[in-house]
């Protein structure tokens, strides 16, 4: 998985990888979606034995997400696009989402006031951990095609339903 942010989505993929002890790579990389997308695809082509799927963690911000798609579609790569930005994925762990939320700093308000202390930059997965099942069920019930919304619990879920978990409880950390 390719994550277009280097430290809110690596956070969170790292802790979620470790709870569902799920094989998977998550490389950070910097850029608009459709060049994560080619990117992914490159390392996709030059390992191509160690993938089972490729996804790119992708915000809408300011970007094409019609030519991002488009190529992710040509290419075999999975998107799991959050509008405005990741940081709305966060959200549903806690509450359902409501009303439009068109920039970051709206969202980073409401998830403070959701988790006081929130900060971006060390983000603590086990926050979140306990409510990731609830969080896949609010955000499946949000339009894909609204603002705001997010594609990501489609690749959680992922996580979820091939993780190694042995006797650990979905959403508890072991």
């Amino acid at each position: 998985m390719v994550c277009g942010g280097e430290k809110t989505e690596i956070d969170y993929f790292a802790g979620l990888k470790q709870l569902y002890r799920a094989r998977a790579t998550v490389k950070p990389k910097g850029g608009s979606p459709l060049k994560l997308v080619g990117y992914a695809a490159r390392l996709r082509d030059q390992y191509r034995e160690e993938f089972d799927e490729v996804w790119c963690v992708v915000d809408v911000d300011e970007f094409d997400i019609e030519a991002a798609s488009a190529e992710a579609d040509k290419l075999g790569i999975e998107l799991a696009i959050s509008d405005p930005c990741f940081e709305f994925w966060l959200l549903p762990h806690f509450r359902d989402p409501c009303g439009p939320a068109k920039a970051r700093k709206e969202i980073a308000g409401h998830l403070t006031k959701c988790l006081n202390g929130y900060d971006k930059t060390r983000l603590n997965f086990a926050h979140f951990a306990p409510a990731v099942p609830v969080a896949i069920e609010r955000a499946r019930r949000i339009d894909p095609a609204s603002n705001p919304s997010t594609g990501v619990w489609r690749l959680v879920d992922k996580f979820m339903a091939s993780a190694d978990v042995g006797d650990t409880v979905r959403g508890q950390l072991p």
